[in-house]
Formats: structure tokens, sequence, C-alpha cells
């Protein structure tokens, strides 16, 4: 920085520096109450931010005269443009005068555009805040979007009925192949997890009721209660829960990723239909594989509770295995069973209809697979307390 012979001014050395703009203060002014700026380099996006802070410190005194003279502006993108806007409109800001001359055609044009753009988000009105909503407007759009979503969850049903009734008109639509696929991907490879989960949760009961029935000497009853708990409601409804978590979550990431992609556009293109292609496989095969499921889950909760019962009350596998067949009457056993198709039914068809609820991109599609997980879950939860109250009003 040089001083410049007149009191008050500064006067920024020129700077040559490639691929940057450059701004210049002509040393030789012939009235004290004139001031002419130079510009010169490349006002470009890849240049501004260097200098940027060099413009903020540019002031000129109140009440003068100023040219600016791009005729060595070698560059000029909307970067550029928007940075001498904003340099012109503040120093015009302090009573004065700043005259642009000597700007290509094509950079006159930008910076006018990039002026009148300006000028017009300025000109916008301010939008109003949105108001906030009260706890009953909250609650009211919340009942209306569960409803809403009910109806079409309840129309996405119908289609699929309806697309099974005409799959058993014409036998030959049914999709065999893909069935056995999702039972293998479904059934198959569940059975590590749901046996470890429903062999820990027959170790957990048997334990828990250990404590209490060794006061009263009651020790054999612990097959009353691990066959009972297990076959009735443990083991049906762990294995959908982990079911729901694991394939429910899948079926609706794939359909979801297909509707993303435009996939379900394609198929439907080629004379393919989704239903018949995506959804009823899915749900024949998981109607099939969950009560197998719950068979394996039901013997190896069983035998976790046998071995917890000779740990630590002394019941050995005989006495436990007399103790349950007596215990535990098929009535008990079928109970379980009979609940699992619905349960499947319930997790693959939430599963699917998620998946084609998939809008946008891949947040679309994490969103929509936790919303298949916890419905599914929830659902099939409900579904079990209602099958409770059923079985105790029918005395079953």
């Amino acid at each position: 920085m040089f001083p410049c012979a007149y009191t008050g001014y500064d006067v920024i050395d020129k700077l040559i520096l490639s691929m940057k703009p450059v701004l210049v203060e002509a040393a030789g002014l012939s009235q004290p109450t004139a001031r002419d700026l130079v510009l010169s380099g490349f006002w470009t996006a890849r240049g501004i931010g260097p200098i940027e802070h060099q413009l903020e410190s540019i002031r000129l005194a109140s009440r003068t005269d100023a040219i600016a003279d791009g005729t060595r502006i070698e560059a000029l993108d909307t970067a550029g443009a928007w940075v001498l806007h904003k340099l012109l409109m503040r120093l015009r800001g302090g009573d004065v005068i700043v005259t642009v001359r000597g700007l290509r055609p094509r950079f006159a044009k930008l910076l006018d555009v990039v002026a009148q753009q300006i000028a017009d988000e300025a000109a916008k009105p301010v939008p109003a805040p949105i108001p906030s909503l009260t706890v009953v407007e909250r609650i009211g759009r919340s009942t209306e979007a569960v409803l809403s979503e009910t109806v079409v969850l309840l129309a996405f049903i119908g289609e699929s009925a309806y697309a099974l009734g005409g799959c058993f008109r014409q036998p030959a639509r049914f999709r065999w192949r893909t069935v056995l696929y999702n039972i293998r991907i479904a059934g198959i490879d569940a059975l590590p997890i749901v046996g470890l989960l429903s062999f820990m949760l027959g170790i957990v009961v048997a334990y828990q009721g250990a404590a209490q029935l060794r006061q009263y000497g009651a020790n054999i009853f612990v097959a009353d209660l691990v066959g009972l708990s297990m076959l009735r409601e443990f083991a049906p409804l762990i294995t959908a829960i982990i079911i729901a978590g694991r394939s429910g979550s899948a079926y609706a990431a794939q359909i979801g990723t297909m509707e993303v992609t435009e996939e379900l556009d394609a198929m439907r293109t080629l004379g393919i239909e989704p239903m018949e292609q995506l959804v009823l496989p899915k749900i024949i095969a998981l109607v099939i594989a969950l009560p197998l499921l719950t068979v394996f889950a039901d013997l190896l909760g069983v035998f976790g509770g046998m071995l917890m019962a000779q740990a630590q009350l002394g019941v050995g596998f005989g006495e436990f295995l007399d103790r349950f067949v007596k215990a535990v009457s098929i009535t008990a056993y079928m109970v379980g069973i009979g609940k699992t198709p619905i349960f499947a039914g319930i997790i693959a068809v939430v599963g699917c209809f998620q998946g084609f609820r998939t809008k946008g991109g891949a947040d679309s599609v994490g969103r929509q697979t936790t919303r298949a997980v916890v419905q599914s879950i929830f659902l099939v939860i409900l579904t079990d307390g209602l099958f409770s109250v059923a079985f105790s009003v029918l005395d079953l």
C-alpha cells in the first residue's frame, strides 16, 4: 500500500496475479474530488475469494465522483459480476457517484442481469411466518394422515387379494421359482437367528421362574411354565418380530429401490405386473416359512428351558419331558402355530406396501423401510393381543 499525495486517500498497488481480479486506483489525479478505479484481470469465481477482503477495505469520501474503468477486465462470470455490483452499491451508498465505463458489451450485459436479479429478489415480499400448529391441530393432522394411509393400505390388500384370485383361476401365472427363492431367503436363512434367540428366551424364562418355583418346592412345574409360554406366545411372537425386522425391511427396501430407479415402470411397460412378480411370491413364501420357523423356535426354546431346569432346579430331561407332555396339550400348540400365517401376511403386505409408497431418492427408501418395520411389529403385537382376548373368550 502506497500513500497518495492527497490526505485521506489510500492507493492500492497494482496486483498482477494469474486468474485473479486486479483492482488499481490511479495515482495521477488532476482533481482531489475525483477518483478513478481501474479494474483488470479475471473476475471469476476462482479468483475472487483471495481479494474480497481488499475490496471491503476500499472507502471513498462522501460527495465525490468516481469512474470504474473496466477496459482491462479479461473475464467475468456471475460470481465476479455479483462481487462487482456489491462493491459499486456499497460505494454509491456514501453519496458517491460511481460510473462504470469501458466494459465489453457481454460483460456489461451480464452485470445488468445480475443487478436486475438482485433488485428483483430484494423487491419480493417477505413471506409471512408459518404459524405454529396447536396441539389439537397436530393431533388432527396426524389422525388424518393415519386414516388416509389406512385406507390406502386396505386398497393395497384388496389389490393383492384380487391378484391372488387371478392366479388361482390361472395357476400357470404362479411364479413358483420366485416363491421357492423367497422361502429360502425368508425361511432357511433365518434359522440361525431365530433358533439362537428362541434358545436364549427359553433359558431366560426358566431362569426367572426357577427362583419362585424353588421357594414352594414346585420345581417340576417349570415344564408347564416353559412349555405353555413358549408354544402359545413367546415363540410365535419373537419369530414374527425377528422376521419383521429382517424380511419385512428387506421387502420394503427392495421394492422401494426399484420404485426410485423406475424399474417398476419398466416392468409395467414390458407387460409384467409387479403385484404378481414381487408381492404375491413374498406373501406366499412367508405364509409357508413363518409357521415352520415357529416350530423350530418351539423346539429350541423348550430345549433351552430344559437345560436351565436341570442346572437350576435339578429337573432331569426325562422328568421334564414327562411333565411337558401332560401340561401342554395339542390345543396350546396349535393356538401358537395358528397365529403365524396371519403374522406372515401382515409382515409381507406392510413391507411391500411401504416399498410401493417410496418416492424421491435414497432418503425415502430408508424412511419407508423404517416405517415398514415399525408398523409390522406394531400390528403383529396388536393382532397377538386380539388373539389372546379371542382365545380367552373361546376358552382355548
